[in-house]
């Protein structure tokens, strides 16, 4: 039985009520205008405008069907707010966390272990571990190929939670200004960041010879931008067809349309279609790994993202089921991608498409196999560090990267650098200092939105 009214989306359960031992059988007047209790679905956020006669019930949110409770009114009419708890979410906000933990110096401090360990010589743990931690220089795959796909797919999962609850508020052209907001200030602090690390490397002239519209979060600000628009102009199939076509005339023009004054089609650096593309057109002008053309590859990487946050909010799957059919979809697309490998080399460098499936696929076997151990599971004890990062994403990537304390220590020392075992000491004091500062945020709640 549905209960209709303005923003009604609260379903009493058919039958015997869920956790109670009362059958739930009191109806509501057509054209009544009872009280209501207006509150947050517990699982979605959403919120809900439920008639007053049916608090202290169980029914079904009819956003996300999960099974919630009316509360109870001190007072008719007056808003109840519960904080939406959603352990769907604490799943991606630690695994946001946990994919940040790797690049606010987590990278160097291994980097620094196996040099302080003997380099090629080390250990091979650690020795595999620091493999692990360095991009492949072309083609390939490792786990640190895996960090800004995973990013820019979290990205469009948060876009679609975050856009849907704006626009029941604000309507799309809050929607839309919302998102030409947060992506003009991403692109700025992307050029901030860009500033900041040539200054370290180089000084003011490695600035100047730097293009700073490339860069890590100049794309994760264009993504966000395409994606967002997208997510308010059309539907799911719409979404869905958007990125066939996207994926498939991005391979097309990589494995048929051999660049100029080649005699066939290669995917070498420089030599394709793509960066031909690039290092003859401004405003990119250059073979960049986040340049102009393989921003498309990226935002497919973001739509992936989005289409696995339609599949928590509609297909009505448990935490359970999301880990298996995200850990079975994501091997398959694991699969898939490494097979078409075959064809089109795996180049994160050029986001080709078989890095988009390799790449998207162990993004959501990650997401599944976090939803197991912290929803399913509720393994829950080690999240803690990787919540506050992941609750201050920007800051700390920022802090990470402002906070060098083996450039300080090289400064000071009038460019003599540091023994090898310094550098690990300096590296793991680095990764101290940015985790300290989330925990610090956190303890004061402080959060810093973009």
């Amino acid at each position: 039985m549905a209960i209709e009214g303005e923003r009604a989306a609260f379903r009493v359960n058919d039958g015997w009520a869920i956790g109670k031992g009362n059958h739930v059988s009191q109806d509501v007047q057509e054209g009544a205008d009872p009280a209501f209790i207006d509150q947050l679905c517990s699982e979605c956020g959403k919120p809900l405008r439920i008639p007053v006669q049916f608090e202290g019930q169980f029914g079904t949110c009819r956003h996300c069907g999960a099974t919630i409770l009316a509360e109870h009114a001190s007072r008719l009419r007056k808003p109840v707010i519960i904080a939406p708890q959603s352990t769907r979410l604490l799943s991606l906000d630690v695994l946001r966390g946990f994919d940040m933990f790797w690049i606010i110096g987590t990278d160097s401090l291994c980097e620094a272990l196996e040099k302080a360990s003997g380099g090629e010589a080390a250990p091979g743990l650690i020795k595999g571990v620091a493999h692990q931690l360095k991009h492949v220089p072309w083609k390939g795959f490792v786990f640190y190929d895996l960090i800004f796909p995973l990013f820019v797919f979290i990205v469009g999962m948060s876009a679609v939670f975050s856009l849907n609850k704006i626009i029941e508020r604000d309507g799309k052209v809050g929607a839309f200004k919302r998102i030409a907001r947060r992506a003009a200030s991403l692109f700025l602090i992307g050029v901030l960041y860009d500033v900041i690390d040539c200054l370290y490397s180089g000084g003011m002239k490695e600035v100047l010879d730097e293009n700073l519209i490339c860069g890590v979060l100049q794309r994760i600000a264009l993504c966000y931008l395409i994606t967002g628009t997208l997510l308010c102009l059309l539907e799911l199939r719409g979404l869905i067809v958007t990125f066939v076509v996207l994926l498939a005339g991005y391979w097309a023009a990589l494995s048929f349309i051999p660049a100029p004054g080649e005699s066939q089609v290669v995917f070498e650096r420089g030599r394709n279609i793509i960066h031909y593309i690039d290092q003859t057109y401004l405003p990119y002008h250059g073979t960049d790994p986040e340049s102009l053309m393989t921003t498309f590859g990226a935002i497919c990487s973001c739509l992936l993202g989005a289409f696995t946050a339609f599949l928590i909010r509609e297909s009505g799957w448990d935490e359970r089921e999301q880990a298996k059919w995200f850990l079975i979809g994501g091997l398959a697309m694991v699969i898939l991608g490494y097979l078409w490998g075959i064809q089109i080399p795996i180049i994160k460098r050029l986001w080709t498409p078989s890095y988009i499936f390799v790449a998207g696929g162990y993004s959501l076997m990650l997401l599944g196999l976090f939803i197991w151990v912290v929803d399913v599971q509720e393994w829950q004890s080690w999240t803690a560090p990787f919540l506050w990062i992941g609750a201050n994403s920007m800051a700390v990537y920022l802090f990470g990267n402002f906070v060098r304390p083996a450039e300080w220590l090289t400064v000071l020392s009038g460019g003599h650098s540091v023994g090898a075992g310094a550098e690990a000491f300096l590296a793991l004091l680095r990764v101290g200092l940015a985790v300290g500062f989330v925990y610090f945020l956190h303890k004061k709640e402080i959060y810093i939105r973009v």
